[in-house]
């Protein structure tokens, strides 16, 4: 009988060992937002097997508190710690939470734009130029842009060619170097061939002889 109580406490140490090498704790809480999707449900442990307990509303802000396998421990606005899924918990504000700022933006924009609208009345109702004479200037404008655009056209055509001159004196550079280099290993190889069967001069000491 005391082998089998050591027994299971020894099992039962195991399973301690392994359900916290399972569950990763933050170091410190951050915060996350509530999926805008759908509310979702809270449970009060961090598995499937633990009884809901309530809902998170959608886009609420929370406190992570730490994580353990799929589900993350949270505080919500009411200051309560529950379990929820941790793929329903997003890094990024929900559109709830952006929605002021955006409309403020949109404001502030709006704003900004009735003023330049203001601004341009403004300075068309100062404008003493007849028709004729801005008709005049939008052409000469027009024609200036035409010349330029042909200009840059010239250009552009000119730095092409000079590419492509440069590449063709590249090539015949490289062609006159294997050219020049072949023919000297061509030059050598004959003088080798030739030289062994020249007649030698005979030396002045073997006439003596004969």
């Amino acid at each position: 009988m005391k082998h089998f109580t050591l027994r299971r406490a020894r099992v039962a140490m195991t399973m301690l060992l392994v359900g916290l090498s399972s569950g990763s704790v933050l170091a410190q809480s951050n915060d996350a937002w509530v999926s805008d999707e759908l509310s979702t449900y809270v449970r009060s442990g961090p598995t499937d097997g633990y009884r809901i307990i309530g809902t998170l509303t959608a886009g609420e802000q929370v406190e992570v508190l730490e994580t353990s396998g799929d589900y993350s421990r949270v505080r919500n606005s009411d200051d309560e710690a529950v379990w929820v899924l941790s793929n329903e918990l997003k890094d990024t504000p929900s559109a709830r939470e952006q929605l002021p700022a955006l409309e403020g933006r949109v404001q502030a924009l709006t704003t900004e734009l009735a003023g330049i609208n203001e601004e341009w009345e403004q300075r068309v109702a100062s404008m003493t130029e007849t028709l004729d004479v801005r008709e005049e200037r939008i052409s000469e404008l027009e024609n200036r842009n035409a010349v330029l655009t042909e200009d840059a056209d010239q250009q552009r055509q000119q730095v092409r060619e000079l590419e492509a001159r440069l590449d063709t004196q590249e090539e015949d550079l490289l062609l006159r170097y294997f050219m020049y280099g072949g023919g000297v290993a061509g030059a050598g190889l004959v003088v080798g061939l030739i030289v062994p069967h020249l007649p030698r001069r005979r030396k002045k000491r073997d006439r003596w002889f004969q």
